[in-house]
């Protein structure tokens, strides 16, 4: 066995960080102390006979199908492969697991070890999000069962946009409907926004407290986040994750008559409309592709209706970045993170295409260039720093657990 693809020694001191989805449980083992993944893996198609377990330890991947009946059997199936493949549990000293947990609501705001009372607060807010809350809440409970010796702790993507001012986080509807439905901008992926915006700090060499930055995180699903001296001040997503940018299946802003037009003119019922705008709108609604390289390569073809998705695409991300530009004051930091922001360039180069004047350029060789780890892509003596970083939202769960307990 190389170096490279040799397991890691574990510290003897790690945290165990779950991420249940609808029909999936993701998880990645890392050590507390160097903060590299120890292993990971998923288990998709919960539920199924045919599920798929993925397991990668030291450079190497082991890949199962076998009947995996809930999320408590595929934790089960997680703890044996760690026995089975490594590392032992018992060698890697797990201190605490770490839930990902989509909507933290008002209630959750903060990183919190989870106790019944905890469990009955995500379980309140699972109609904020009904397809993501059910489904955390089943791994936590299972895992609580599973591994009762240590804390489990819960990490909630909105909780960085908790800090947001009232402003902010405010919609001009009636105020006594929003109070009795909790509606308000709550944000999605703080995670990522959280870690991203420290990393760019840690890797300038700055103090984040010192910085005015706005992130991009882009991926099939895609967020804008404000950030200043450390705390997020705006977010593109809003009361769920369909506002905002234009995304792989999602539309992002729309004037919301469209759905009164779509229900009232077009017939179409709530759940047809929820439908088309979480799932057959954005770039897929547009061109039929939700892939970036897939739509990359309609338009080289003379593609027109990916040509216009392109565009309408990078479009939307301008008018975020100068409206987050405009909000701040100033601009010291941009970065691109998660699949597209860390490895399309050209995505990159569009959307700060016209915003010279700004301050906010790229060097187009740099940006092409791929290579691991944070990166500089602007010019020197750049205005504004544009970073490419890539995002570790385990790592951040992490941090974030052992700072809970």
């Amino acid at each position: 066995m190389t170096d490279q693809h040799r397991p890691i020694e574990p510290s003897g001191r790690s945290v165990l960080v779950l991420n249940s989805g609808s029909s999936s449980l993701k998880y990645q083992l890392v050590d507390a102390e160097t903060e590299q993944a120890l292993a990971a893996g998923i288990v998709e198609k919960v539920g199924e006979d045919d599920a798929n377990v993925r397991h990668e330890v030291g450079g190497e991947r082991t890949e199962r199908t076998l009947a995996v009946a809930d999320h408590a059997a595929a934790l089960e199936v997680v703890l044996g492969l760690f026995e089975e493949l490594g590392p032992p549990l018992a060698d890697a000293g797990i201190v605490a697991v770490g839930h990902r947990v989509v909507h933290g609501g008002t209630r959750l705001v903060e990183t919190t070890v989870i106790d019944d009372a905890v469990e009955a607060d995500i379980e309140a807010l699972s109609p904020l999000a009904p397809l993501h809350n059910p489904a955390n809440l089943t791994g936590i409970r299972g895992a609580r069962r599973l591994l009762p010796d240590v804390p489990h702790v819960a990490v909630c993507d909105t909780a960085f946009f908790a800090t947001l001012p009232d402003a902010a986080a405010t919609y001009a509807l009636n105020a006594e409907v929003a109070r009795a439905h909790q509606v308000r901008r709550y944000g999605a992926h703080g995670t990522s926004h959280r870690y991203v915006s420290r990393e760019a700090a840690a890797f300038l060499g700055r103090d984040v407290a010192d910085l005015h930055q706005i992130v991009l995180h882009l991926g099939n699903g895609a967020s804008a986040s404000a950030v200043r001296d450390g705390r997020a001040i705006d977010t593109s997503m809003g009361l769920t994750p369909l506002e905002g940018l234009v995304m792989g299946t999602r539309s992002g802003d729309l004037d919301p008559a469209i759905v009164i037009h779509l229900h009232r003119n077009g017939g179409l019922s709530v759940d047809e409309i929820d439908d088309l705008l979480n799932r057959r709108s954005g770039v897929k609604g547009l061109a039929g592709v939700s892939d970036m390289r897939e739509l990359r390569a309609l338009v080289d073809a003379g593609d027109e209706d990916a040509r216009l998705a392109l565009e309408v695409y990078l479009l939307r991300l301008r008018k975020y970045v100068g409206a987050y530009h405009a909000e701040l004051g100033r601009l010291d930091v941009l970065t691109f993170t998660a699949g597209i922001g860390e490895n399309d360039a050209a995505i990159r180069a569009g959307a700060v295409a016209g915003l010279e004047g700004w301050g906010i350029e790229i060097d187009a060789e740099r940006n092409a260039a791929r290579t691991p780890g944070p990166r500089v892509i602007s010019p020197d003596g750049a205005r504004v720093t544009v970073l490419v970083v890539p995002t570790n939202e385990e790592l951040e769960i992490t941090r974030q657990t052992l700072a809970a307990i």
